[in-house]
């Protein structure tokens, strides 16, 4: 069957009022930026659809990717005929033919958009259902639960002639809710974290804290190929990764043994505000589930967090593991996490870190050397990387 199109219908979108429009134009860029490999498409939307028109191209990849894109309810190959009774028809019995085996069942549902379309919905249903009747053998009507539900949607400028639903990742489009940097790791949670903030329209950039000679090239490659993975559901994703040898070596030194983790967390998210700030962000993501580890305490966090004012999105907070497990398989980034490559928050682990720090010692032990010189160099050492979807070769940017 040629299909000419991939119709789409939206998520959440479809409950937005007078900003509908912005939420759809951030899904379109969405799509385009995760089928740009497939230059020769052509996107067209409106308030209640998106249609893609396949030029020719192979749509089978196409539907791959499209099964990832936040926004999507769902999407369906369609065959795309005048608004015309007779031109429906034929489509709809073209479609029906290369479908059906002998035996099977049918039934025919229009949705009539255009309302100055000449026939009702009941009769749109019969006029069709009696054509594909009259030019098959072997087939039957079902109207509760047919082999073949043959779907018909008659708008002003065209019929749309659909037969399989295929089922879209929902949520909102990735930006349409602003910008947030994640603080990504090389472990499990935080890219389970960032595909849950993008799945809320949040547009990620991530921040890793990169520590050789303790942390090693490996570690450093599987960050970005967790970022890499999650490209599927944005399209590309800015990668910041930060030199933090000379701080975290600085923390070893100065700060006692049992609030080493803490002071190293303050100061992590003291540079991913900062970088946060440069990019235009609005608020800050973390991996964090309460209790998992000592640094993620309720007594923790206060402590942690008082080193910033921007609002900190902790999807994970009331997850158990096996269900963040169970996300991270499903997204296909479990098995690059569990690679055992240390990242910067495993190499310095005290034997016994105390699970509930006071805020007015881990000041003290901080306050008899100044860090800001460090964390300034951090930032201004910090390299950006531009991870495709599509492409092996990461992108170093130009600014």
């Amino acid at each position: 069957m040629n299909y000419d199109h991939i119709l789409i219908r939206y998520g959440e979108i479809s409950t937005k009022g007078k900003n509908r429009k912005r939420f759809v134009d951030q899904l379109k860029a969405n799509i385009k930026l995760v089928l740009h490999e497939f230059p020769a498409l052509v996107y067209s939307s409106n308030r209640d659809r998106m249609y893609i028109r396949l030029q020719g191209e192979n749509h089978e990849p196409i539907l791959e990717k499209l099964e990832n894109v936040f926004g999507i309810h769902s999407f369906s190959l369609a065959l795309k005929t005048k608004n015309e009774l007779e031109a429906i028809k034929n489509g709809a019995l073209e479609l029906m033919s290369e479908q059906y085996k002998p035996g099977d069942t049918f039934k025919i549902s229009a949705k009539r958009a255009d309302k100055t379309f000449p026939l009702l919905t009941n009769e749109i249903n019969h006029a069709i259902g009696s054509h594909i009747l009259h030019n098959t053998e072997d087939l039957k009507v079902d109207v509760h639960e047919p082999d073949i539900d043959l779907r018909v949607e008659v708008r002003e400028e065209a019929a749309y002639l659909t037969c399989k639903d295929f089922q879209g990742a929902g949520g909102l489009p990735a930006g349409a809710s602003g910008k947030a940097v994640l603080m990504l790791s090389g472990g499990i949670d935080s890219p389970v974290a960032g595909f849950l903030a993008m799945k809320r329209g949040i547009d990620v950039e991530a921040v890793h804290f990169f520590s050789p000679p303790y942390t090693s090239e490996r570690a450093r490659q599987k960050v970005m190929d967790l970022a890499k993975k999650l490209t599927s559901f944005s399209g590309q994703i800015k990668l910041h990764i930060v030199p933090f040898t000379e701080i975290q070596e600085t923390i070893q030194k100065q700060v006692p043994e049992s609030y080493n983790m803490t002071s190293t967390r303050r100061m992590m998210l003291k540079i991913a505000d900062r970088i946060r700030e440069k990019q235009g962000g609005l608020a800050i993501i973390t991996g964090e589930s309460l209790g998992q580890v000592a640094s993620q305490t309720m007594e923790s966090m206060f402590a942690i967090n008082d080193v910033t004012s921007t609002p900190i999105i902790r999807p994970l907070i009331t997850y158990d593991k096996t269900d963040i497990i169970t996300i991270a398989k499903q997204i296909g980034t479990h098995d690059t996490s569990i690679l055992p490559y240390e990242d910067c928050c495993t190499i310095f682990t005290p034997a016994s870190p105390t699970t509930k720090p006071k805020l007015e010692k881990a000041q003290r032990f901080e306050s008899f050397l100044d860090f800001e010189p460090l964390i300034d160099k951090a930032v201004e050492d910090t390299e950006i990387i531009v991870i495709s979807p599509s492409e092996d070769k990461e992108l170093k940017s130009l600014f």
